[in-house]
């Protein structure tokens, strides 16, 4: 029998195995869904798409008909035998079989100054998502843009505006613009999941909406501003910056942020306006390391 044909517990069956927990394996098998993702990153014929999580190959057989080549990255060794006896009948499709948190992206894809666009299509535990997306928005060769299937409420404050920003939101708005294509109920999984998902797209920018050299300096003042949540903007700084709260004070006022705001309100032009000011009254403090979202 096909093993294309077979319901996903049958296919898990034939091979041995089942869902693993500990990976946050949940696979998205529903149809109407996988064909929601395809729409949502709209691929060109003549683009790779870089999968991150294939599974059961379901969004990969899609992938396939879609784009020029399609590279799979499976960190599970035990669904290697699976995905090569699903996948056999794509030659534009690659297997990878290792961790994308640490491969070398640059190696997997062939990037260099000819190489053609890609985007990232990928269904994301929750337990490393943070990891993924400071991967792939950070890396020197990022995607065009990102086709993520993630849990509708990481999804929903990724995308989210001034007022409910989160260091999250704030860390993917530096580099593209999000936004929250489709929702997914959490029954087109094999197992169901406890919550819903949702496809987050993210076109990326040419360049960050930040300077390059200022980027330190701005994620360290966020994660100071959002480390303390119930604090006002003046307070969280001046903890997580250590400054004095009259400097801490001051520094907003210059920026013309009220220093009584908290860290969710600002929107990303008024962390740059922080980052500038910061800079340019304290030319030391950007040469500090920067500290992860």
């Amino acid at each position: 029998m096909d093993p294309a044909t077979l319901s996903p517990a049958a296919l898990l069956r034939k091979y041995g195995l089942r869902p693993n927990k500990s990976l946050g394996q949940n696979f998205l098998v529903d149809e109407g869904a996988l064909r929601k993702i395809v729409q949502a990153a709209e691929i060109q014929p003549d683009e790779t798409a870089l999968e991150i999580g294939p599974g059961l190959g379901g969004l990969t057989r899609l992938l396939a008909r879609a784009a020029a080549r399609v590279v799979c990255v499976e960190l599970d060794r035990a669904l290697i035998p699976v995905l090569e006896d699903l996948l056999g009948g794509y030659p534009n499709v690659e297997l990878v079989q290792g961790d994308i948190l640490k491969l070398d992206l640059e190696a997997l894809l062939r990037l260099g100054p000819q190489a053609p666009a890609y985007l990232v299509v990928a269904n994301i535990p929750y337990y490393i998502t943070s990891a993924l997306l400071r991967r792939l928005l950070e890396t020197a060769h990022p995607p065009s843009r990102l086709a993520l299937t993630l849990q509708r409420e990481v999804a929903e404050r990724a995308a989210a505006s001034a007022g409910e920003l989160s260091l999250l939101g704030l860390s993917v708005q530096v580099y593209g613009r999000p936004q929250v294509v489709a929702r997914i109920p959490a029954g087109a999984f094999y197992p169901p999941p406890k919550v819903d998902s949702a496809v987050l797209r993210v076109d990326l920018y040419a360049s960050p909406a930040v300077p390059a050299e200022q980027i330190p300096l701005f994620f360290r003042l966020a994660k100071a501003g959002f480390s303390q949540k119930r604090k006002t903007l003046r307070n969280a700084l001046a903890g997580g910056m250590r400054w004095p709260p009259g400097r801490a004070g001051e520094t907003l006022a210059a920026a013309g942020i009220d220093p009584a705001r908290r860290a969710e309100t600002l929107s990303l032009d008024e962390w740059r306006s922080l980052t500038e000011v910061v800079q340019a009254l304290s030319p030391h403090d950007h040469e500090q390391p920067n500290q992860e979202a």
